[in-house]
């Protein structure tokens, strides 16, 4: 496999001086947030039991840091459908947007 370049662009410094995710610097297009959301709705619907706003948003921040082929997310089998976004919502930090644990979607490009 290739390298992994999952990197820490889009992420901004808080007032106490911790880095944070900055979602308003991310270029996620209309296409992916409707394929997103879309993702977050058949998550919710297979027993998922997150909210669809902390999923999509942890799809977005993800996205951003470790870019995802959402299209075939979004039609994957829902065992590995699950398996990214449980497994994103487990090791997304959302101070910086990584993927901790050496955790890596089976749907990242």
């Amino acid at each position: 496999m290739g390298d992994n370049i999952c990197m820490d662009a889009n992420k901004n410094t808080n007032r106490k001086g911790k880095t944070m995710i900055d979602f308003g610097t991310m270029n996620t297009t209309a296409a992916e947030h409707r394929t997103i959301s879309t993702i977050a709705r058949i998550a919710r619907e297979n027993g998922y039991a997150r909210e669809h706003l902390d999923i999509a948003m942890d799809l977005e921040a993800c996205h951003a840091v470790c870019p995802l082929d959402l299209e075939a997310l979004a039609t994957a089998k829902t065992g590995d459908l699950l398996h990214d976004v449980s497994g994103i919502a487990a090791h997304l930090d959302r101070d910086t947007g990584q993927l901790t644990d050496c955790f890596h979607p089976r749907h990242a490009v």
